[in-house]
């Protein structure tokens, strides 16, 4: 903890010093395993969910959540009582969650994916038909915190896509039940909603019992429980991700009040401990602005002890050489948020590799991503936006080949075909082909 009239704890990195680069790897890395207790419980409580249905949820959510119920009939929330939260809203609350909803709904629209065919010079039609997934699982977190932000993240693509049905799992600790949670459920469109949580919500969703229907994918954020159940159950059902702490990278020439640049790292700092937030600038001014600002912002945060262990474990101001050498070790962070707060930012995007979202100019905070700017605040970590996207509207599509092959075609690709499982000792496809020549 910072004491009186010193700066708070957060790495100062030079890209010109020698030792740069393993500074910078050490400070990315992050090993995302799942510790031996957590995986041996999830292992015993997806098995037991498998086996025994309603009876092993009842027991596990009376253990965890302290909510005992005589059927498992009793942990579902009905469509009335979804309305009935709605209803109850205050005012503003309302209208900022319809809002978000409606600009949600919006920006996704123009992801949805058409099904598409040609007709080649023989007769044979190729194409490609998108479908929706019929149940989607839709997890959210209910334990220390509420996220109505993550239902309408999550749920409101889904609707997009066309998904046939939307299940809504969410803890309730001792019974409360999150007014807001349930309105946005109800904004969205979720169909049905159960009052379970954790790895046996998850196996839940992923197997079905006789109460809790057996979803297609699983999507939405949770703890480490949550994750590896996921883990566990992927392929059995499709799963969105597994997510690791959240992380923003702040890009700027220092053309900004740096009150702004330290609110916004406190902004994913305060998540937990093992958020990651970064500044690179090629001002060492700036830099040195910045930190005082830090100190002089966080003793009012709320959450202030969680925003220092995090900058300390994990942050970094870095001064780099030029804007042109911040953006080459942006893409190599490959950041889950990237703020890029410059002149003319649009041109040094273009010079972005990887990141899961950009956030361009001094008004558009990563705050409002989180909430209603309108793309998904579903993104990847890790380093995993070097090969994956936010989550959308083709997450809850599928895609079907369609090969429809004219009397001609089959003469020609007949004995292509032929030839070439003869010569892979597949005499039964060779013969296939070859019957209709």
């Amino acid at each position: 903890m910072s004491g009186a009239g010193r700066l708070p704890a957060i790495r100062r990195l030079n890209s010109t010093e020698p030792g740069f680069a393993a500074e910078l790897s050490s400070l990315l890395a992050y090993e995302a395993h799942t510790d031996a207790a957590v995986s041996a419980a999830v292992e015993s409580i997806v098995s037991d969910i498998r086996s025994r249905g309603d009876a092993a949820l009842l027991e596990y959510t009376q253990r965890f959540d302290r909510l005992s119920v005589a059927s498992a009939a009793a942990l579902e929330v009905s469509r009335a009582e979804l309305d009935a939260a709605l209803a109850s809203l205050p005012a503003q609350e309302r209208r900022a969650l319809e809002a978000a909803a409606q600009r949600i709904r919006d920006y996704h629209e123009r992801q949805r994916a058409q099904s598409w065919d040609y007709v080649e010079a023989d007769g044979t039609r190729l194409g490609q038909r998108i479908t929706p997934l019929d149940r989607v699982g839709l997890y959210v977190p209910g334990g220390k915190a509420a996220y109505p932000s993550s239902v309408l993240m999550n749920a409101v693509p889904a609707r997009v896509a066309g998904v046939g049905e939307l299940i809504m799992v969410v803890p309730t600790p001792d019974g409360a039940r999150n007014p807001m949670v349930l309105a946005a459920a109800a904004i969205a469109g979720v169909d049905r909603a159960f009052t379970i949580g954790g790895a046996q919500a998850v196996a839940a969703l992923a197997f079905g019992t006789a109460t809790v229907p057996a979803v297609d994918k699983i999507v939405g954020p949770g703890n480490a429980y949550v994750a590896e159940a996921k883990r566990r159950v992927f392929g059995t059902v499709g799963i969105d991700m597994i997510a690791g702490p959240s992380e923003i990278l702040v890009l700027t020439d220092g053309s900004v009040d740096p009150d702004w640049v330290a609110m916004d790292l406190f902004s994913q700092a305060e998540h937990d401990e093992l958020a990651q937030a970064i500044l690179l600038c090629p001002d060492a001014g700036f830099i040195e602005r910045v930190h005082q600002s830090i100190g002089k912002l966080l003793p009012a945060m709320s959450r202030r002890a969680v925003i220092e262990r995090s900058l300390a474990d994990r942050g970094a101001l870095v001064q780099v050489r030029d804007m042109d050498e911040a953006c080459s070790i942006a893409s190599g962070i490959a950041a889950e948020h990237l703020e890029i707060i410059a002149a003319e930012p649009r041109h040094w995007a273009d010079r972005i590799r990887h990141a899961g979202a950009i956030f361009l100019g001094p008004y558009a905070s990563e705050s409002l991503g989180d909430y209603c700017a309108g793309p998904n605040h579903v993104l990847p970590t890790l380093r995993t936006a070097r090969f994956s996207s936010p989550l959308g509207v083709y997450d809850f599509q599928k895609r079907s080949s369609m090969i429809e092959i004219a009397r001609p075609a089959a003469q020609t690709l007949g004995r292509i075909a032929s030839v070439l499982a003869r010569g892979e000792g597949l005499e039964a496809h060779a013969r296939s082909a070859e019957l209709r020549l």
